[in-house]
């Protein structure tokens, strides 16, 4: 098949959308199928059979474009919609395959081209644009029936995760496929479960190292994380907070706020590491936290978290609820007192520890490997051959 593939964002980084991105072109150039990638201009190149990146050119220098809603993502958006008319009045694509916000680029001119569509669901933009800008809540039902249009009319509808698809379900039931993320955790990683970090931060074996992987906007609860760990030093002596990702400007924002913190000494904010790294990273640490406090769909991390090989903590909320249970890891609300607490008692309960950080790891190999992940890929493909 001859597929055009929209993602609106910056392509290759190592972060969640652009990760999935990166597997779902892995798997379409291993089915044999030919591809064009039309994304933002900034990131890395990928190489696969098959695979042709085409970028937008800005008129104008935007960069360092972030994750979520912005007006230089809007801009990019401006040149992605021109570059894809042009696609299509120019080439011929058996289906688009379209990622967030390029689902209404879609709906658009796709059916005049009558080429059929897939809508790829990575979040929901009304839950984003509603907690960034409170203000947006007295038309948060406009903004949802707004998007759920490309829902409507898609040959086949993507979500990321169950809580999605039951929004989805709220408007179609037929042609969906859930494509959850897979771990991202190698299997040679197990193999290298080095003191590399420990040695490089200066940690002592004998500490507690909890760790954080991720960027570090908002709604990840970063806020939550450092104030529940403060609150667990209070009675709780040998254990250190390792915090790795994040923008420059978020790094700097939080290292000020760490110094000027009581926990100061005990948290270290270690900026970016590269994601072929995660699993040596996880298996060095006692404890995986994931304070995220908005959105329902499932960070990618988790499902890397999960097959670590160490105990993780998380909110409890749909977010992780969804994937995660009581027999998987610890889940606590997403208040500072009980975040605290489950730190507390995974920290003084080894044998707590082993037992969830086993069973999350089995779970993770039976559900979510590169081979479902593929298999679902082809299903929807299957959905759409018959329109062709």
């Amino acid at each position: 098949m001859k597929i055009l593939v929209m993602a609106p964002h910056p392509f290759y980084q190592e972060r969640g959308t652009p990760i999935a991105v990166d597997l779902l072109l892995k798997a379409l150039s291993e089915r044999g199928d030919e591809v064009d990638l039309l994304t933002f201009h900034e990131g890395s190149d990928r190489s696969y059979p098959g695979l042709r990146i085409e970028r937008i050119k800005p008129w104008f220098p935007v960069g360092a474009i972030k994750p979520g809603f912005s007006f230089k993502k809007l801009l990019c958006d401006v040149h992605m919609m021109a570059r894809f008319t042009y696609f299509m009045l120019t080439r011929k694509y058996d289906v688009v395959h379209a990622v967030e916000e390029s689902s209404f680029m879609a709906l658009i001119l796709c059916p005049l081209r009558r080429v059929p569509f897939i809508v790829d669901i990575d979040s929901s933009m009304t839950t984003q644009l509603v907690d960034k800008f409170c203000w947006l809540r007295r038309v948060e039902k406009p903004l949802a029936f707004f998007e759920s249009l490309p829902i409507r009319f898609a040959a086949v509808v993507v979500p990321v995760c169950d809580a999605l698809a039951n929004d989805v379900r709220k408007y179609r039931t037929k042609n969906m496929v859930v494509l959850k993320d897979i771990s991202l955790v190698q299997p040679h990683d197990d193999a290298e479960r080095g003191q590399s970090l420990r040695k490089e931060l200066e940690i002592d074996s004998d500490k507690i190292m909890l760790m954080y992987i991720g960027n570090l906007e908002s709604y990840q609860g970063i806020d939550l994380l450092l104030k529940s760990f403060q609150l667990t030093l209070e009675t709780t002596a040998g254990c250190v907070l390792v915090i790795i990702g994040g923008s420059d400007a978020d790094i700097e924002k939080y290292k000020g706020i760490v110094s000027a913190s009581e926990a100061g000494d005990n948290v270290l904010i270690v900026g970016r590491r590269p994601v072929k790294n995660i699993g040596q990273y996880m298996s060095q640490a006692d404890i995986l936290v994931s304070p995220r406090i908005h959105g329902v769909n499932t960070p990618m991390k988790i499902y890397s978290y999960l097959d670590s090989g160490t105990v993780v903590l998380a909110t409890r909320l749909p977010t992780h609820t969804q994937v995660m249970s009581s027999e998987t890891g610890m889940l606590s609300e997403p208040l500072e007192r009980e975040f605290s607490n489950g730190m507390s008692a995974l920290i003084s309960d080894a044998p707590l520890r082993a037992k969830l950080a086993e069973n999350a790891k089995v779970f993770i190999e039976k559900e979510h490997s590169y081979v479902a992940f593929k298999s679902r890929v082809d299903e929807i493909y299957t959905l759409v051959e018959p329109r062709l």
